[in-house]
């Protein structure tokens, strides 16, 4: 099994290959190897994403079938469904490391900003649940002098919102907080730019 070091690094040399256009996986599997895979699965890593058609997971990190398990949902949000999926996965797989990516241009963040800033511009209840969620890490930043930079805004909520979600990967679930505590599982923040191409972990 891959320790955490291990399994990050195998992730960073993942995207400087995609970065440089130089990927290793091929775009079809034989139908043996498909085969194989459909008994079990031992992903080495876990990746809480976006949703964002821009930022699939695999291909940012230039990895295969069965290497990551994948959780995206819109502003890489931490909700009880995200928790209990990277339970599972810590605990089903032995997955070392979680990693929170967020990215550039963030439609979760410009939708929370502009909620934020014309409340009275009525929301669907389904989207009010993604926003309500990325809000305080708006919020705080709009208490200074961003608010007058809508594009430093944005780009400062982005990082501020991966910071949230792993802060509460980290200390809101019993199931992780242990995991962690044992030595077993590290969290760790990052954002991808959609225009290198490039993934920043983040050090906090």
């Amino acid at each position: 099994m891959l320790t955490a070091e291990e399994a990050l690094e195998r992730l960073k040399k993942g995207n400087q290959r995609f970065v440089n256009g130089d990927t290793n996986h091929p775009k079809l599997l034989t139908h043996a190897q498909r085969a194989e895979m459909a008994e079990n699965q031992e992903p080495f890593a876990i990746v809480l994403g976006c949703s964002d058609s821009r930022v699939p997971a695999e291909m940012v990190f230039d990895q295969g079938l069965g290497d990551l398990f994948v959780i995206r949902v819109a502003g890489n949000i931490v909700a009880p469904s995200q928790v209990g999926s990277v339970e599972f996965a810590a605990e089903s797989f032995n997955c070392p490391i979680v990693v929170v990516l967020g990215h550039t241009h963030c439609g979760a963040i410009h939708s929370t900003i502009n909620a934020l800033m014309n409340p009275s511009q009525p929301s669907s209840a389904n989207l009010m649940s993604i926003v309500n969620r990325v809000r305080p890490s708006v919020e705080i930043l709009m208490q200074t002098e961003l608010k007058d930079d809508l594009e430093k805004l944005s780009k400062h909520a982005v990082r501020s919102n991966v910071f949230a979600s792993v802060n509460q990967l980290r200390h809101g679930s019993a199931v992780l907080e242990s995991l962690i505590a044992k030595g077993r599982l590290q969290v760790v923040g990052a954002e991808y730019s959609l225009e290198t191409g490039e993934v920043l972990i983040y050090d906090f």
